[in-house]
């Protein structure tokens, strides 16, 4: 039976450019979904750009300009970096499409009409000068745990997430006056209703998390789940579709998120398939959410909270994929410190597969990883250069070589090869892309180790027949690298397919076509 498999990347605020630590906690679904495609999966991945909400709006007043714009430019600039950094998302979307928002809102309605979202009354900050409410993100407060100022959202320095009580001495961050409490009509999730469901879930589902999504989640769920507004004041956004509520919008966690369905539902239209095979339970599929550790509580616990409430047989997430921070030099990235280089400079430096093979070889897979320019040149010259791109440079450019000749593969690397697609498949099911990309090395290693001992040089010489074999079984472990790197540096095995025209792809063993001219092969990496 054929495997239905949904991979959800976190959706970027579109207020900003990605940084590299943004492509580190995302590459994992890139990883995930050409793996799956090879194996012969139903696969579809999706995400977008998160148009809406307070950080969207911030940065259009600093600018003086209009939310819509700031979200056009960095939706833009969102699908430019993905684009240059290979990821194969079957639809990249955003939030602000009228297709979303239409499809949000029925979901919506659907919980509210289930009895899961409710109507509240309770005091929030308010600002006398600017005549509104605000969110967390508009106030400055004083920590009363660290003594330190911070957003009112949650402490920058110690994490303190602060009660209504705390906002009292709030300040407004636009005007700098300072706020009053005032009670506000909102919408919230009855998120509490589905503390045992969650708990049940997660102790069935979490073999595969990562350990930062065990123990976030598994500390909310002791700490008790909370009801959470769902409306806020803001005039940007999707609607609500309850009567009373025209002037308010839905918060973006709960219409982001749900964005994983609408753009499914999306894609399948245009492909004229059935959008619920990725989704309901009578299809039995696969679903993995990737992010970065500050985005596990929303796929872990309030996604499937919200799929629960709409009664109508989801799936839940099986895998949370959640990444560790990346910091640039031994430290957190930061606008402060201007250490958040704009990746797509990065990538237009040094290349996709350079700055893929880093992030995935020595990212934040288990915990916090410090990226260098001094450790990406040791990797693109060691790793690649001096090994991967050496191996094909050799064989497929020796001396007086035209055509792939007629030989015989080595038995033993064959089963190398094979043992090679077992254990990196393995490797990348259970996560640890890490170890994958390790051994798919040392098949790399094992080739270049062959080919010295076996010294075509002189069997060219001395025995032709000898000589074929050596070159026809290195170019077999370079057809299948193609595979085998696929899900890792996807530009350097698309070079390979085109010089040995291999138009299969496949997870398992290939044999590229005897005979075949070898012409116009240049080096896959270049020195550094």
């Amino acid at each position: 039976m054929e495997r239905n498999i949904l991979i959800g990347g976190a959706w970027p605020y579109a207020n900003s450019d990605l940084h590299l630590g943004h492509i580190a906690g995302l590459i994992s679904g890139d990883i995930l979904a050409r793996y799956f495609r090879l194996q012969g999966c139903n696969v579809m991945f999706v995400s977008g750009t998160d148009c809406h909400g307070t950080p969207i709006t911030e940065r259009a007043k600093r600018e003086k300009k209009s939310p819509k714009d700031i979200a056009e430019y960095y939706d833009k600039r969102d699908r430019e970096t993905l684009e240059k950094f290979d990821f194969s998302y079957d639809l990249y979307t955003n939030t602000d499409t009228d297709f979303h928002k239409q499809e949000v809102m029925k979901m919506f309605k659907k919980i509210y009409d289930n009895g899961y979202i409710y109507e509240k009354i309770e005091p929030q900050a308010y600002c006398n000068h600017c005549q509104k409410f605000l969110s967390d993100r508009e106030l400055e407060i004083t920590c009363p745990k660290c003594g330190k100022a911070t957003k009112a959202e949650q402490c920058d320095n110690c994490q303190y997430v602060p009660t209504i009580e705390d906002l009292k001495e709030g300040i407004c961050l636009e005007c700098k006056e300072k706020v009053v409490l005032k009670d506000n009509k909102n919408l919230y999730l009855a998120l509490s209703k589905f503390q045992k469901d969650i708990e049940e879930y997660v102790a069935k589902n979490n073999t595969l998390w990562r350990i930062n999504a065990k123990n976030e989640t598994n500390k909310y769920l002791k700490q008790g789940l909370v009801d959470r507004a769902v409306t806020r004041d803001l005039d940007w956004g999707v609607d609500i579709p309850v009567p009373g509520y025209e002037s308010k919008k839905m918060y973006v966690w709960i219409e982001a998120v749900l964005g994983y369905i609408t753009a499914t539902m999306k894609k399948c239209e245009e492909l004229g398939k059935n959008w619920e095979e990725f989704w309901k339970e009578e299809y039995k599929p696969t679903i993995y959410m990737v992010h970065g550790k500050d985005n596990i509580v929303f796929h872990s616990i309030i996604f499937n909270s919200l799929l629960l409430a709409m009664k109508e047989n989801y799936h839940l997430v099986n895998t949370i994929v959640s990444s560790e921070y990346l910091n640039i030099n031994d430290e957190k990235i930061s606008k402060s410190k201007g250490n958040g280089t704009p990746a797509i400079e990065l990538i237009e430096k040094y290349g996709s597969d350079v700055l893929r093979f880093y992030l995935i070889n020595n990212g934040p897979e288990k915990k916090d990883a410090n990226f260098t320019i001094d450790a990406l040149v040791a990797t693109n010259n060691g790793e690649l250069l001096n090994k991967f791109g050496n191996l094909v440079n050799r064989t497929l450019k020796f001396k007086e070589l035209e055509e792939i000749p007629e030989g015989k593969l080595d038995e033993n690397i064959k089963e190398k090869i094979e043992e090679t697609y077992k254990l990196v498949g393995a490797n990348i099911e259970k996560l640890e892309f890490k170890q994958a990309t390790d051994i798919a090395m040392e098949l790399v290693e094992t080739a270049n180790k062959y080919y010295d001992e076996q010294k075509p040089w002189i069997q060219k010489k001395e025995n032709i027949q000898e000589f074929n074999n050596t070159i026809y079984t290195c170019v077999v472990i370079i057809a299948n690298l193609a595979n085998i790197f696929e899900p890792f540096m996807p530009s350097a095995c698309k070079k390979i397919c085109k010089y040995l025209n291999l138009q299969e792809k496949r997870w398992s063993i290939i044999e590229p076509k005897i005979g075949l001219k070898l012409d116009n092969i240049e080096p896959l990496f270049s020195r550094m």
